[in-house]
């Protein structure tokens, strides 16, 4: 898709991945900023942030930790929790809502791939950014998923068990370094989440014959 190694060797593929990194980011962020809006909130839109234009939602650090790690990140959604609807479950709204846009990105990526990808030569240009659109999501919602701080899956947790639950506590005290460790020493594992979470949409919505 998009590394050092592909960008000697094919620099208008990796030029094509960083586009579909950036969409993906884009859409994934645009959505946190959505959802707390419809709920009542507009900080993101006062920041700018309501928006699909992916330059609003890149963090470069992020961005080149994606390129050289293959994990990174996206500028925060901002919004303000005491400014929602729902003061229980709005947080947990806003924060599903980027891994739901990432599966809705996979659905119509993956059936366009399926409908076009038969009838263009390997290496084309499109092809390689629908292939690139189609697992970047996926990987994205699940990799998203995980309960830990600052990742969303947590604030899905917090909702179920409650600010106060001794597991919330501890993983939003110490969420950062457990993201971390899991990333530089949990490579095995991470992959086994990610690989068998991206399988799971793949089959749930239909497009197996692309794994």
């Amino acid at each position: 898709m998009f590394n050092l190694q592909t960008l000697f060797s094919n620099p208008l593929s990796f030029l094509v991945g960083l586009i579909a990194l950036a969409v993906s980011i884009g859409v994934h962020e645009f959505s946190h900023v959505l959802s707390a809006y419809l709920q009542g909130d507009r900080t993101g839109q006062a920041l700018g942030r309501l928006t699909l234009n992916p330059i609003k939602h890149l963090d470069p650090w992020g961005t080149v930790a994606i390129i050289f790690a293959g994990i990174g990140w996206g500028k925060p959604a901002p919004f303000n929790p005491y400014n929602l609807k729902n003061p229980k479950w709005g947080s947990a709204l806003v924060a599903i809502a980027g891994p739901i846009s990432n599966v809705i990105v996979v659905a119509i990526t993956g059936y366009t791939l399926l409908l076009v990808g038969p009838h263009l030569a390997a290496g084309n240009l499109l092809l390689v950014f629908l292939q690139t659109m189609v697992i970047l999501n996926a990987a994205l919602a699940v990799f998203n998923l995980i309960p830990i701080v600052p990742l969303d899956g947590s604030y899905l947790l917090r909702a179920f068990l409650g600010p106060n639950n001794a597991l919330v506590v501890t993983l939003e005290r110490y969420g950062f370094i457990i993201v971390l460790a899991l990333v530089l020493l949990g490579g095995s594992i991470l992959s086994l989440y990610i690989s068998g979470g991206v399988n799971l949409i793949f089959r749930i919505l239909g497009l197996g014959r692309l794994l």
